[in-house]
């Protein structure tokens, strides 16, 4: 797991920590604006980086993108930080499943079917900027194990948000796997951060 600041740290009363997705970076959220610090983390080969302290900020937000949903889950079972508001995107705790999250079938032909060419076909269907000088093998790890490590811990979610142009995670099985938490449906691909300027946008 890397984590690295896109936005201070400083003397901001407010930080929000963003969970990425599979091989997007943060060229997708980098252009969002507000009064807050931002630090952000992907690469989930391994979760067992700490953040860096947290206990300044007057108030603490989490922002959880694709696999960053159930990597954010993961993780938090066994930390002690916490957050005042978790917002998912486009994403579910049960990663790879056929009703709940991205069904096994698709990600297995994702998987196995991995170069360079068809991670181009993946990131223009999801919305993603280009990614220059990507690693393929490492994205087959990352994808391994974000399979093998199922579903993740049950978390609080207080706002989640769904688009209906989402050709990763099917927006029925999103509505099944947050049955029940406050839903924002928007008119966007799985990458859904073009629609917004700012982060109170994203926190809705």
């Amino acid at each position: 797991m890397r984590t690295r600041w896109l936005a201070g740290p400083s003397d901001a009363s407010e930080v929000i920590v963003a969970f990425g997705g599979w091989t997007a970076g943060a060229g997708p959220l980098a252009h969002l604006s507000g009064d807050c610090d931002v630090l952000f983390c992907d690469d989930w080969r391994d979760l067992g980086a700490e953040l860096p302290s947290l206990e300044g900020y007057a108030r603490r937000s989490l922002v959880a993108w694709s696999f960053g949903v159930a990597a954010y889950a993961h993780w938090q079972a066994g930390q002690a930080t916490g957050f005042d508001r978790r917002v998912a995107l486009c994403g579910s705790p049960v990663p790879v499943d056929r009703r709940l999250g991205i069904p096994p079938a698709i990600f297995a032909r994702t998987r196995d079917r991995l170069d360079r060419d068809t991670l181009k076909l993946f990131l223009d269907r999801a919305g993603v900027p280009p990614v220059a000088d990507a690693d393929i093998d490492a994205l087959r790890d990352e994808l391994d194990v974000v399979e093998a490590r199922g579903v993740a811990p049950e978390v609080v979610w207080n706002n989640v948000v769904i688009a209906s142009r989402d050709h990763v995670f099917p927006e029925a099985n999103l509505r099944r796997a947050f049955e029940g938490v406050p839903l924002r449906v928007v008119e966007a691909p799985h990458c859904p951060f073009g629609l917004w300027q700012s982060w109170n946008e994203v926190l809705g």
